[in-house]
């Protein structure tokens, strides 16, 4: 009797993956860069910090009010037509900003930038990722595609600072605009695959598993858990340059940092956050792998818990060059690591049918704690002169999303339930 060969290995880099790591990554690229705008919108315009900093709240909550409705719209209409109309927003948001005059004029133009972020990031692109990968590189697959968004920031923000040092931030806007727009050309190799689901998955309405999920204390549990990851992110990337550039000590001549190229505190700054960008690359990659082999809820708990520390040392001790790029390294490495493991999570629980949906309303909680940690900073740093306040509710805000993930029950949704 002949041998049957075994079964070839699915490979995990499928064009669907390779086409949404690089709409993710310019989509994030772009988004990571707002906080080096900081500083020159405000000397411009004479405006106070909190200006710009609400402009960029906005943009974040704007963001999580359109994941669960870009989502949605993916889950019905189709992935591809969902980020061509998110693209579309963001580039029109990124034009219009570049025009804009007055503070109202930059926080009413960021909705439309928030919006953007919503139809080109994690929300639609984890959703037909996870969809196109099969059980065994699930996890690994939405930890590379988050990563894709760490590697966008990595030059996000020096880039930005590059290129205003040659032109004015308006046509720095225009230049995202472009890039937003020109990633789309990749998209006709992203087909969206049919969602593996049983059939009474596909039976079931999106109205059935939405109420399923709102009852489950474990859904809610995930959705209050992801606000400090919005809140410490949103924060840092708001606001990090601005805090590195007044608070950190003097780069030396003969230091390393001044050796190569890195003369300023805003340089440093744009570093930090691509450093950031760069450490996470690797802290996601882990997280996906751990993700396939251990408990979710406790890999996020531990992530929360070390953010916890790292940001506590922090602030404790002397705020030096070494000190911000220890910090970078450290806090990166758990940056978006949260992401594959909260997405993963859901996706064991409630399934793939309807994921996009579901994993886009627990990140408005993310974003409603982006809003709180960008427009916060901006508030506090006007009333106090410094960001001390708003980084320890980060603090606290962590340690409570470490606690809250103990008791979700990480088991899949019986299909009699979910099918009732």
């Amino acid at each position: 009797m002949p041998s049957i060969a075994p079964a070839k290995p699915a490979s995990i880099f499928t064009p669907v993956l390779i086409v949404g790591c690089l709409i993710i990554m310019v989509s994030f690229a772009v988004r990571a860069s707002f906080g080096v705008f900081q500083i020159p919108i405000a000397e411009e315009f004479g405006w106070l910090r909190a200006e710009f900093s609400l402009a960029i709240a906005i943009q974040n909550l704007a963001w999580g009010i359109g994941q669960p409705l870009f989502g949605a719209m993916a889950d019905k209409v189709g992935n591809r037509k969902a980020i061509i109309l998110g693209a579309l927003v963001y580039a029109a948001g990124l034009v219009l900003s570049s025009y804009a005059v007055t503070p109202t004029q930059h926080q009413l133009y960021e909705i439309l930038v928030g919006f953007g972020v919503a139809g080109t990031g994690f929300g639609v692109i984890l959703a037909v990722v996870g969809r196109a990968s099969s059980d065994e590189n699930r996890s690994m697959s939405l930890a590379i595609a988050t990563a894709a968004g760490s590697a966008g920031q990595v030059f996000g923000a020096p880039l930005a600072e590059w290129l205003l040092t040659m032109m004015p931030w308006q046509s720095v806007f225009l230049v995202f605009a472009a890039a937003i727009l020109g990633m789309l050309v990749f998209l006709p190799l992203m087909r969206a695959p049919t969602p593996p689901a049983t059939r009474a998955e596909l039976e079931e309405s999106m109205g059935a598993i939405l109420n399923k999920a709102f009852r489950d204390p474990s859904y809610t549990l995930i959705f209050l858990g992801f606000f400090s990851c919005g809140y410490q992110l949103g924060f840092i990337t708001a606001h990090f340059p601005a805090f590195v550039t007044e608070m950190c000590g003097p780069i030396m001549p003969g230091d390393i940092l001044h050796s190569l190229g890195i003369t300023t505190t805003s340089a440093l700054g744009a570093v930090a956050i691509s450093l950031i960008g760069l450490a996470n690359i690797a802290g996601t990659l882990t997280a996906g792998w751990a993700g396939k082999r251990y408990t979710k809820k406790y890999l996020l708990a531990g992530i929360y818990a070390a953010r916890t520390i790292v940001a506590a040392a922090f602030i404790l001790t002397p705020i030096t060059p070494t000190t911000v790029l220890l910090f970078s390294a450290a806090m990166g490495s758990l940056w978006l690591a949260t992401v594959p493991l909260t997405s993963g999570l859901i996706a064991h629980i409630y399934g793939l049918r309807y994921m996009g949906t579901l994993y886009g309303i627990v990140f408005f909680s993310h974003q409603l704690g982006s809003f709180m940690g960008v427009w916060l900073g901006g508030k506090m740093y006007d009333l106090t002169g410094d960001y001390t306040l708003v980084w320890w509710i980060g603090v606290g805000v962590g340690a409570f999303s470490a606690i809250v993930h103990l008791p979700v029950r990480e088991k899949p949704m019986p299909l009699a339930v979910r099918a009732a």
